[in-house]
């Protein structure tokens, strides 16, 4: 493990144990369904990449990284695991989620208040925006843009301009359920999303905000495996199915799971 990796496990392990999220946490919710992962399949994942986005598109796995200077987007074969290209996130910034609308692959950056427009195809970045707060997930709707800033709301957003279009407050039992971090948008329009510092995702009606579903996905790593990985991190649709794909900062593996009771 680098000095780097390090700092930030161990930051990030202090920060857990004294922070205090507002309203109650996922294994607190009552009168919601509640969920577990079946794995399906795994597959393997870079045990280097700090990751932050995870998204499916035309048979491709789209991975956003963190870490100031060490950021990237990658693209790589669903099928294969072969990286097909991989870009950096420039001037020394720090990347988040990531989303597929239309031909733009939209890129988020943590503390920079920048959000990056990238061609599909070639990954390369054809136009900024600027936005107001932190970015922590991304995710696309047909019409629109949900985004994360790890309060509890979710903003949305223009997918085209990237302007905001209003925004909802998350409620699990009727209390604001902060730290939402990764989204993924799925395709029966419900918004899921990590919930940083935990085992949890959640299941988001982003019509009102509230929380219909709590998913727990705890003991996807062995007791080895655990020892240097930071948080889980990272869910993803494959489309037309019923499966998603989930990970986290620095997992060996890459996990193919339904959603089950």
């Amino acid at each position: 493990m680098s000095l780097l990796r390090t700092v930030v496990v161990a930051a990030l392990a202090l920060t857990a144990a004294t922070g205090c999220a507002r309203g109650t946490t996922p294994a607190d919710g009552v009168g919601v369904d509640r969920l577990r992962v079946e794995v399906v399949a795994t597959h393997p994942h870079d045990p280097t990449a700090f990751t932050e986005g995870l998204e499916v598109s035309d048979g491709e796995l789209l991975e956003g990284t963190g870490l100031s200077g060490q950021s990237y987007l990658s693209a790589r074969d669903l099928a294969s695991g072969i990286e097909r290209t991989r870009v950096p996130v420039p001037d020394g910034m720090f990347g988040e989620g990531v989303t597929v609308a239309g031909d733009t692959v939209w890129q988020l950056t943590w503390q920079d208040g920048v959000a990056l427009a990238r061609d599909r195809g070639t990954l390369a970045e054809r136009s900024r925006a600027r936005f107001e707060g932190e970015g922590w997930g991304l995710c696309a709707q047909p019409d629109r843009l949900v985004m994360s800033n790890g309060s509890d709301t979710l903003t949305f957003r223009d997918r085209v301009t990237f302007a905001p279009l209003g925004s909802v407050a998350v409620t699990l039992d009727g209390k604001p359920r902060d730290n939402l971090n990764e989204l993924e948008c799925a395709s029966d329009g419900r918004v899921y999303a990590n919930v940083w510092r935990t085992p949890y995702i959640v299941r988001i009606d982003p019509a009102d905000g509230r929380i219909t579903a709590v998913i727990d996905a705890s003991g996807l790593l062995s007791e080895a495996e655990s020892r240097n990985v930071d948080v889980l991190n990272g869910i993803a649709q494959v489309p037309g199915t019923d499966r998603f794909l989930i990970t986290g900062k620095y997992y060996p593996k890459l996990f193919e799971v339904r959603f089950v009771s």
